[in-house]
């Protein structure tokens, strides 16, 4: 719960301005890590999945790279996660409308699992079942890996700021228990949901929207760890804060803050978290298209 990182990051991804080489990075959103601390980028403007190894100076294509909607391409991929069962990629291929599954050894093309969805944000539970957030309908699915059929979890209720609605949904997080952790951006807020309820709790939210710790600004992901604290990328606050369980729900900033820019202590509407096996913090800067790495100082 003391936990500190050290407000100035290292860019360990990107960082070269827009562009399509591949040291640079354009639009970057959703972000997974291996155990050996590779990132896999879903580099949107690209149209391409990106590994980028510990400390390499360039990534690697590991998916599409040409726009299109054949098998072997993507179009605006949003979000990517590994699938360690299968040695694969999960990628959300969002203006494809699709969720495929891509090899990470030499895949060459990619296998449609979901169709017909606006696919935003992915996650992956404890027995492989896929949970997936569409923006555009409001709705949460979860696609079952033993039956390979997608069923509805949220959204029957339409678009709205109900407990049991959401509006625009951004990026997901599914915990040991199966419950969901979703940034409803548009409703300025991040949802806990569990599993088989029929609402949601509100963890953090808006209160006016603002900058104080307690407030967010279209929060675009969030991620939950041990100690049930619950990390929010606080989009157009430039920031990542953190919510810690209880009746008060205390807030802190934990890196950012510092306005918007493309400096070692700033960030310009990040999208993505993620943490490695040392605790240090990644995160995706999306307008600065690059990826930040924020060392754990205790």
């Amino acid at each position: 719960m003391n936990t500190r990182w050290n407000p100035n990051a290292t860019t360990v991804a990107g960082g070269k301005g827009e562009g399509n080489e591949l040291n640079q990075l354009s639009h970057p959103r959703g972000l997974d890590i291996d155990y050996d601390g590779t990132l896999y980028i879903a580099d949107s403007g690209n149209h391409r999945i990106v590994e980028w190894k510990k400390n390499a100076t360039a990534g690697r294509i590991v998916a599409g790279g040409n726009k299109g909607a054949g098998v072997d391409q993507l179009n605006d991929p949003t979000d990517v996660v590994i699938d360690h069962r299968n040695n694969s990629l999960i990628i959300a291929d969002s203006q494809n409308r699709r969720v495929v599954r891509w090899p990470r050894e030499n895949g060459r093309f990619g296998q449609i699992l979901i169709s017909s969805i606006r696919c935003w944000g992915l996650a992956m539970d404890y027995d492989g079942n896929l949970y997936i957030t569409d923006m555009f309908a409001n709705e949460v699915k979860l696609w079952n890996s033993t039956s390979n059929g997608a069923t509805l979890l949220i959204g029957e209720h339409g678009k709205g700021d109900q407990l049991n609605q959401l509006n625009r949904p951004h990026f997901i997080f599914v915990d040991e228990n199966e419950s969901m952790y979703i940034a409803d951006l548009d409703n300025n807020r991040v949802m806990l949901w569990q599993k088989d309820e029929k609402q949601g709790i509100i963890i953090a939210d808006a209160k006016g929207r603002g900058k104080n710790p307690i407030q967010l600004a279209s929060p675009a992901a969030a991620f939950v760890d041990r100690l049930g604290i619950v990390y929010i990328v606080d989009g157009m606050n430039n920031r990542v804060v953190r919510v810690f369980k209880g009746i008060e729900r205390r807030s802190e900033i934990v890196v950012g803050n510092n306005g918007q820019g493309n400096h070692a202590n700033q960030l310009y509407f990040p999208q993505d978290l993620a943490f490695d096996a040392e605790n240090n913090l990644y995160v995706v800067d999306g307008s600065n298209n690059r990826v930040q790495k924020f060392s754990i100082l205790s």
